[in-house]
């Protein structure tokens, strides 16, 4: 099977769930970007993706791995669902951009 619809979920000041949607579409390939302001917010948009047919869900870093669970568990498992993670060379980066 290819991959055909997809959505990524991230995680911008001002973002808002039901306003914050960009479709990139291929042809081939439809991409749904969803930002949200907090994390717990994704719970929402991850459903809504998986009411719409995406075959897979990613979350941006600002999830982590306890968002990323719990999105996993409100949409019962029904698509994969990964993190973007950043390496131990980049941590610095990071905490400066978020501290």
């Amino acid at each position: 099977m290819a991959l055909t619809h997809w959505g990524f979920i991230y995680t911008a000041a001002g973002s808002d769930a039901s306003n914050s949607i960009n479709v990139v579409d291929t042809g081939r390939c439809r991409t749904v970007l969803v930002g949200v302001e907090k994390p717990e917010e994704g719970i929402g948009a991850a459903r809504r993706l998986v009411d719409e047919g995406v075959q897979l869900i990613e979350l941006c870093g600002g999830f982590g791995p306890v968002w990323a669970g719990r999105i996993i568990e409100a949409i019962e498992g029904a698509v994969p669902v990964g993190v973007v993670g950043y390496g131990p060379e980049a941590v610095d980066q990071v905490h400066a951009i978020f501290s």
